[in-house]
């Protein structure tokens, strides 16, 4: 997989590491920022990485924030976007078997190193089931589309 990943300042450290050990499962990685831990607005990496994955360049982002929250919301705005805030490898992998998100989130102050490693994992690692649950996808898709 190739995935667009972004922070802001709070979540660069962990996103080095975080992509570091996404290159090691074999997948690809591009950083649309931050670069650095100095301050920085959270929304501009969120629609970066968004536009970058709904332009279908990018099978997928991993965005990272002090919660995950601020940083998803702004990924949620652009269309096609299904971004997911996670805090435990659970909801990550139900995310993508159930709602096909195709941003995973989470927070630097929320999850440690290793359990961002489990979650991406299981976000990585899962596939989106469709059937009965296409019909909820697609409905969410058609709330986008009127906007």
């Amino acid at each position: 997989m190739k995935l667009a990943m972004g922070s802001d300042h709070v979540g660069w450290e962990l996103k080095q590491e975080i992509s570091e050990y996404i290159q090691s499962l074999g997948h690809e990685t591009v950083d649309f920022g931050a670069y650095s831990s100095e301050r920085t607005d959270y929304p501009k990496y969120g629609k970066k990485v968004a536009e970058e994955v709904a332009s279908g360049q990018f099978d997928g982002g991993v965005l990272i924030c002090g919660t995950g929250v601020g940083i998803s919301i702004s990924a949620n705005k652009v269309k096609g976007i299904r971004a997911v805030v996670c805090s435990e490898p659970y909801t990550a992998k139900l995310s993508k078997q159930h709602n096909n998100t195709n941003i995973v989130a989470f927070g630097s102050r929320v999850v440690g190193v290793d359990l961002a490693k489990m979650i991406v994992k299981e976000w990585l690692e899962a596939s989106y089931e469709g059937g009965r649950h296409a019909k909820r996808v697609d409905m969410i898709d058609e709330i986008a589309s009127k906007e």
